[in-house]
């Protein structure tokens, strides 16, 4: 076998490894961040909840911009369900100066968000997640009062038509709903990257 192909067949093989070894093992450490309203969310203050729908997305990024009233459907749909829906920032300030906690209160303001808003200023939620992009969606699920990661990547696979677009978010909380496996633990997801400062 040549060799370049077998390297690039093990990189490869790798990053899928790497991408799966979250998915229904990583435990996410409770944490308290401000919300647009004033607030402080925590996940312990949500007992009856069953899981979370988390979604890491920002103020400027063009393909975030895409999202809002997806994400308030979502958050319809689901709550009562005992999934809300969350949204986190942990954009770096220092780099965005549009990424302030003022510019997130007016942007939760004109796109009517339902769900909350919340401000990862010291970027350890972000790390904690291991989120790479704006958007990213993941799902974290209540198992022995502890949350496990049971979904990481795209809200759908269409950005810009959502009446076309396949919500793979949606599906994953439907497979949880029914005490199904997730079918598709794993997708990919696109937008702009989040830089840490470390």
């Amino acid at each position: 076998m040549n060799k370049k192909v077998f390297s690039i067949g093990f990189i490869v093989l790798f990053m899928l490894t790497t991408a799966y070894i979250n998915i229904g093992h990583k435990v996410i450490k409770d944490f308290s961040l401000q919300n647009v309203d004033g607030t402080v969310f925590s996940l312990k203050d949500h007992p009856e909840a069953k899981g979370f729908m988390v979604v890491f997305t920002c103020n400027h990024c063009p393909f975030a911009k895409l999202y809002p009233a997806r994400l308030n459907e979502l958050n319809t749909k689901y709550k009562p369900q005992g999934i809300p829906l969350i949204a986190i920032n942990s954009m770096d300030t220092l780099v965005y100066e549009e990424e302030s906690f003022v510019q997130m209160k007016e942007k939760a303001k004109v796109d009517k968000f339902n769900f909350p808003y919340l401000y990862d200023a010291m970027q350890v939620v972000g790390e904690n997640f291991d989120a790479e992009h704006t958007p990213q969606a993941f799902i974290i699920w209540k198992e022995n009062n502890g949350w496990i990661i049971k979904y990481s990547g795209a809200i759908d696979d269409n950005g810009e038509h959502p009446e076309l677009a396949t919500s793979y978010l949606a599906n994953a909380v439907e497979d949880l709903l029914h005490n199904r496996s997730v079918v598709n633990p794993v997708t990919e997801s696109f937008g702009c990257r989040i830089m840490y400062r470390k």
